[in-house]
């Protein structure tokens, strides 16, 4: 969201006019989740990812009529169709996206995202609700609100009314909701403060590590391959215990994103490595390697081998924690969630 944020900014500053693409829709493998979104400029360059390869290239090429056209399409993109384009994607299902055309001469637009920046700005948690026409191409603005705990943004309408009753009574239950289509053609999207650790390996440290993230506010998730080491009776407190053949493909089971806070401590070397591969292709505001520095140089010297760059080994925190001389699994817990809490505080 940061990443989204500069960019409106930036082109709100500059009155330069972009095609948002955001999937509405998604079924089967396709590989980004719903709420994902890519922003195309009027050179047809891009920021944002909505799925790469041919997929983006679809999306791309449907932007650049939006751009011609200056009003809004929605996209049906059949990736499991016996097309030759279609079977060289990598995953296959379908996907159904919005095109947006932002025209920041619109003074409706100006208003609508500037109270969107000034809200992530402040670290203020809203919901933002657009109504999806049952037509694709209509000539028209989109209707689009903006919802807060206590607040309301955008024209009076009876009919969205007693969606936003309904959100505001279940607010927090929606934080780690990914965005949904709901009754009518309501499109709802979440913008919480979502700062979620998940912790990689179950062993002692982990397990003091979970309790004390939980104590300051951080959404815990626990990975293990052991069922003896991740069970929901070993830790309690947690959001979720994750159970998994291997560490492999983690992300198949849960979700990493700006927000996320990733500390690895399994049992041994090689699983840290195979993990961190993983993590540094992910957008995590956070990555922690448990161990000494004789190990984080033999796992450096493998990722470098692989192809990585410095510049994505400076993403990672290894030796873990902040510097507190910390000896036992608790002091060690408490020198990485300090490090976890002053990343947490840093503005954005």
């Amino acid at each position: 969201m940061n990443d989204l944020l500069r960019i409106i900014k930036e082109a709100q500053n500059q009155r330069e006019n972009f095609v948002m693409a955001t999937i509405l829709q998604k079924s089967g493998s396709a590989p980004r989740s719903v709420g994902a979104k890519m922003i195309i400029r009027q050179d047809l360059s891009v920021e944002g990812s909505i799925g790469g390869g041919l997929i983006e290239a679809m999306v791309i090429r449907a932007a650049a009529r939006v751009h011609k056209d200056k009003y809004f399409h929605i996209e049906e993109f059949m990736l499991n169709s016996q097309d030759e384009a279609s079977q060289r994607m990598v995953c296959g299902g379908d996907l159904r996206v919005l095109l947006e055309y932002v025209d920041w001469w619109s003074p409706k637009n100006q208003v609508f995202y500037g109270e969107i920046v000034q809200l992530i700005e402040n670290k203020t948690d809203f919901v933002t609700i657009t109504k999806i026409p049952q037509t694709s191409n209509e000539k028209s603005n989109l209707e689009k609100w903006v919802c807060t705990e206590t607040g309301f943004f955008g024209s009076e309408s009876d009919e969205v009314f007693s969606l936003v009753k309904e959100i505001r009574e279940n607010f927090y239950h929606l934080k780690y909701k990914e965005a949904f289509l709901e009754r009518e053609g309501f499109y709802v999207e979440t913008f919480f403060n979502k700062e979620n650790v998940c912790i990689i390996g179950g062993g002692h440290i982990g397990k003091v590590l979970a309790e004390l993230c939980k104590l300051v506010g951080f959404y815990v998730t626990v990975v293990d391959e052991r069922e003896e080491f991740a069970n929901a009776q070993r830790f309690n407190r947690v959001d979720e215990v994750m159970v998994i053949p291997a560490f492999e493909n983690i992300e198949d089971y849960i979700k990493i994103n700006q927000y996320s806070y990733v500390v690895i401590v399994t049992r041994g070397h090689s699983d840290d490595k195979d993990v961190l591969v993983q993590m540094l292709q992910t957008e995590a505001k956070y990555i922690g390697m448990i161990g000494s520095k004789n190990k984080r140089n033999h796992v450096y010297q493998g990722l470098l081998d692989e192809g990585f760059t410095f510049s994505d080994l400076e993403r990672v925190r290894s030796p873990i924690g902040l510097h507190i001389f910390a000896d036992t699994p608790e002091e060690i817990a408490v020198s990485i969630v300090a490090e976890m809490i002053q990343v947490r505080q840093q503005p954005n």
